[in-house]
């Protein structure tokens, strides 16, 4: 696709929801590839910027296996299957991919000194909450400084207990958040003493295919490419999908739009 300063890229970034081998929550995945918690798109190069996040519950056909939920496919096929699958049903290409292993996420996020996000009430508790052996958010509207734990457990939030109407959809607007505020950090002037202990701490939580010199080049279109306006992918509605469970549907027309707000962002 071209180097990414100078050359529009579309960068699929996959958060796999696979636990850790010590997690108490019931019918957690702690080997192999897991399924994607995070299913987001950046547009960036060339001036160029634009995200656009896919509900993991968005139904599609994944080749082999029929219509399932989008973020099966990581569990299938990694990472290879998730790009084939994401590319041919939004018809657009992907140049790269970058998987962010949420296992190790928390010590990429403490390496930085935390993050910074501004936001509504959030209460959430991740694999049965602190009385259960898992973990308890409790954050009061407004603008909060995360560390690793939180950060983690704010992306994973699906159920929040402030507002128990909110849907996937706020999730992926809490993880567009963080990411804004991770590129903001790995940015500002004090990350610069940081290095060494981000350098150490993210190939753990971080796999992708592009080399150093091109990582070089995304943050530096991130960095002048500035905040796009968050944009998630709507659903129409919802659908039973093969051996049960409900998944959501998006219709054809919600797709188009949202590939050409993309594509030309």
């Amino acid at each position: 696709a071209g180097y990414p300063l100078t050359s529009a890229n579309n960068i699929l970034v996959l958060g796999s929801d696979r636990r850790q081998k010590n997690s108490k929550e019931p019918g957690a995945e702690t080997s192999g590839p897991g399924r994607s918690d995070t299913i987001m798109l950046i547009r960036t190069g060339g001036g160029h910027a634009a995200r656009l996040s896919i509900p993991r519950d968005t139904v599609v056909e994944i080749p082999g296996h029929g219509l399932q939920k989008i973020n099966a496919a990581h569990a299938f096929g990694g990472a290879r299957l998730s790009v084939s699958v994401i590319k041919n049903w939004l018809g657009i290409p992907i140049n790269h991919v970058v998987e962010v292993n949420f296992e190790n996420f928390p010590e990429l996020i403490d390496s930085m000194g935390g993050v910074n996000y501004t936001g509504g009430c959030v209460v959430s508790r991740l694999d049965g909450g602190f009385s259960r052996g898992g973990y308890t958010l409790r954050l009061r509207a407004g603008t909060h400084h995360l560390d690793g734990k939180q950060a983690l457990a704010l992306a994973r939030t699906r159920e929040n207990l402030c507002a128990p109407s909110q849907t996937d959809l706020q999730r992926q607007e809490h993880q567009q958040a963080l990411f804004n505020s991770i590129k903001s950090r790995l940015l500002s002037p004090s990350s610069l003493f940081r290095l060494p202990w981000i350098a150490w701490n993210a190939p753990p939580a971080i796999i992708s295919d592009m080399s150093g010199p091109t990582l070089l080049g995304l943050f530096g279109a991130l960095a002048i490419g500035g905040t796009p306006p968050t944009q998630v992918l709507k659903p129409s509605g919802s659908t039973t999908v093969p051996g049960g469970g409900q998944g959501l549907t998006v219709s054809e027309s919600e797709r188009r739009a949202a590939v050409a707000r993309f594509m030309s962002g």
